[in-house]
């Protein structure tokens, strides 16, 4: 079965169990020891060589550019897939969603008092809010400055690969295993290429609604490097999969993004990081066989998105980030 012990073993993906027990060891240290260390780290920072370009990276995460209030009436708003919290830093705790958004943000909100209020938005968010709210994901769109976004949900997010296969020994094929879940974009794609000469396609998991005949085992992220093409299609809100894909030497196929996180979706270039298709898909089998044809150049594009994962592998930098977008959340909110 996709779901067998085995698989979890060998699917190389991070262990989420080993994640979390390191996770709860972390809280034994007193937030204290981080808030009284907060303003130093941040002075230190401005020292670096590539502070200029740190604060670009800032900008572009929190465009809140005028003063603001959190609203002073504790609230928690509870939807499929995603809450909105609106309280104390410290009263945000580990039960209110689930485990692994609670940590990344304790993560960052441990640097800073307990007092402070904040309006959090974790979950697969696909609207702007009302109000500036920290959140994992948000629209692609020109009104987007309430979306404050911070690195969440990084162990399944974030997690990039070593793939020794260069791009000429992969199968001249692409792959996708995914859920359906409300996605026009991969129910329309599998009924198009599903069972297709150039595809090897199929929904995991649990059946949500599609033909049975599209259901299949799951592969590991070793067994999708064998591919020349790996679909990164959005989903509830981003595809998942989209930062491994584009730290590997498969090209990452998908249609232009809606949504973007922490990875900067936005500032992908089609043709240059990511193979680009129509949302129809109509120039989907033109656009691999030309690949395919033209190895030289899909081998100029995956080095390209190496180049743009390797701005997400500093941690230090990325540590240093998420403190100065939520010291701007809190400066601008007249509370800092």
């Amino acid at each position: 079965m996709s779901d067998s012990l085995l698989y979890k073993l060998h699917s190389g993906k991070p262990n989420k169990l080993l994640h979390f027990i390191g996770n709860f060891i972390g809280l034994l240290i007193p937030d204290a020891w981080y808030r009284a260390r907060r303003e130093r780290k941040l002075r230190a920072a401005q020292s670096r060589p590539d502070y200029d370009y740190m604060l670009r990276r800032v900008d572009y995460y929190n465009r809140v550019d005028a003063p603001w209030q959190v609203s002073p009436q504790d609230s928690l708003r509870r939807e499929f897939g995603w809450i909105y919290y609106t309280g104390l830093l410290g009263s945000f705790r580990l039960k209110t969603f689930h485990t692994a958004y609670y940590f990344d943000q304790h993560d960052v909100t441990r640097w800073f008092p307990a007092r402070l209020r904040w309006n959090f938005c974790p979950g697969d968010v696909y609207f702007t809010p009302d109000a500036p709210a920290v959140v994992k994901s948000r629209l692609l769109t020109a009104d987007n400055h309430n979306s404050v976004l911070l690195k969440l949900d990084k162990l399944r997010h974030f997690m990039f690969v070593h793939d020794t296969k260069p791009f000429r020994e992969k199968k001249d094929c692409a792959i996708f295993r995914g859920k359906i879940r409300h996605s026009r974009l991969r129910g329309r794609f599998l009924e198009m290429f599903f069972g297709h000469p150039l595809c090897d396609c199929g929904v995991v998991g649990r059946n949500e609604g599609c033909p049975d005949e599209w259901m299949t085992s799951k592969k590991t992220i070793r067994e999708h490097l064998d591919y020349k093409f790996i679909i990164a299609l959005e989903g509830n809100d981003v595809a998942s999969n989209l930062k491994w894909v584009m730290s590997s030497n498969s090209l990452a196929v998908m249609t232009r993004p809606t949504c973007e996180t922490w990875f900067m979706e936005g500032t992908l270039w089609p043709g240059y990081h990511y193979v680009e298709v129509r949302e129809d898909f109509s120039d989907f089998e033109e656009k691999l066989c030309h690949y395919i044809d033209h190895p030289e150049e899909a081998e100029e594009i995956i080095s390209h998105a190496h180049e743009y994962v390797a701005q997400f592998r500093d941690t230090e930098r990325e540590e240093l980030l998420q403190l100065m977008v939520l010291e701007r959340y809190f400066k601008t909110s007249g509370q800092l």
